[in-house]
């Protein structure tokens, strides 16, 4: 190995170091609050989004708000989405990602078998279900958020009790807004929890 070759292998490793560090700090951090669908990995995200609102004004269900100053430099203004109040309605024509025009929310498309294009969504957050709280664990019927999911199979029922099937939820909160509990049976928390 000569010395070019030295310095080349030494600063790359240098760069995936501090790269790696940036990108775990970011995520801890990002454990306090839920970005929008499609959003890139945080790192990513911070570096692609340019703070222009067009997402949050595109949001016809008004779930995307800025997050505030005290949360940081780097983070204020960026979009992030409040769950625990609404949930996101998964619109069809994704309002939201084609408002932004820097690719912070981008699009993904796979190819299925059968030639066509399928739009998948990656889980933004997870659906947490308190057993010791809904309803048909505790006594009474309900079925509030029997028609809530917008997702084949992520909410299933069992003998009149609700489960949510992880590996297929993406965290929307639809559930969670149809819930009549005082209190809410299910929490969502950040993918990065």
């Amino acid at each position: 190995m000569d010395r070019r070759d030295f310095f080349r292998r030494s600063f790359s490793k240098a760069a995936e170091t501090v790269t790696k560090h940036a990108e775990q700090r970011v995520s801890k951090k990002a454990s306090r609050w839920i970005r929008p669908p499609f959003s890139l990995s945080e790192l990513e995200f911070l570096l692609a989004c340019t703070r222009c609102s067009d997402c949050i004004e595109a949001c016809p269900h008004q779930v995307i708000f800025p997050l505030a100053a005290r949360l940081g430099a780097d983070v204020v203004g960026t979009p992030a989405m409040d769950l625990l109040s609404k949930g996101c309605h998964l619109c069809e024509d994704w309002p939201c990602v084609n408002a932004c025009e820097t690719g912070a929310l981008k699009l993904l498309d796979i190819d299925e078998p059968d030639d066509t294009m399928k739009r998948v969504i990656s889980p933004f957050a997870k659906a947490i279900l308190d057993t010791t709280e809904c309803l048909p664990y505790v006594g009474p019927e309900c079925g509030a958020c029997a028609a809530s999911c917008k997702i084949d199979g992520a909410l299933i029922w069992d003998c009149e009790k609700p489960t949510i099937i992880e590996d297929k939820c993406v965290g929307c909160g639809m559930c969670r807004e149809a819930c009549i509990v005082e209190g809410k049976a299910i929490d969502i928390v950040s993918t990065h929890a």
